[in-house]
């Protein structure tokens, strides 16, 4: 049975959305699906490396957490590059399905159109700078929160 795809966006989408909980269900499901292969086996041992990875996300040499998800370009690159290697005859089954799997992900995450540029409300909303976190763009500190107790 091959593997679904999509309980694999709905994984990678997850993961992007920092839904741990909801994530490791999902890659428990997709384990339970997943025929005992190597290249099956590859697959998953990516899939679970991105979940730590995007995790714990202090890892500063980690691919995933150096990854910008709104440069299309070096997504589609990153892509091909992970094919070429799954591609590779050299390559065993098992390290196929690993890239595979970052194949996988780049496709999925070059669809799903992530800005980097965090929302500020509506049209009349003033512009204001809000401060994130040097490892998580997408995460704000908490002197945006205490800024805005001030303010009301």
């Amino acid at each position: 049975m091959p593997i679904s795809q999509a309980l694999v966006t709905r994984y990678f989408q997850l993961l992007v959305n920092r839904q741990f909980t909801e994530a490791a269900r999902e890659l428990e499901r997709l384990k339970q699906k997943m025929q005992k292969t190597e290249w099956n086996r590859g697959y998953f041992r990516a899939l679970y490396g991105m979940y730590l990875s995007k995790k714990n996300n202090d890892d500063s040499y980690a691919f995933f957490s150096k990854l910008d998800l709104s440069d299309m370009e070096a997504l589609h690159r990153y892509r091909r590059e992970f094919l070429d290697h799954m591609r590779n005859g050299l390559h065993g089954d098992f390290d196929r399905g690993y890239f595979s799997a970052w194949a996988d992900c780049m496709r999925i995450l070059s669809r799903m159109n992530i800005s980097s540029a965090p929302s500020n409300g509506g049209a009349g909303s003033e512009k204001v700078k809000i401060e994130t976190l040097k490892s998580d763009k997408n995460q704000a500190t908490i002197a945006n929160f205490l800024r805005d107790g001030k303010e009301a």
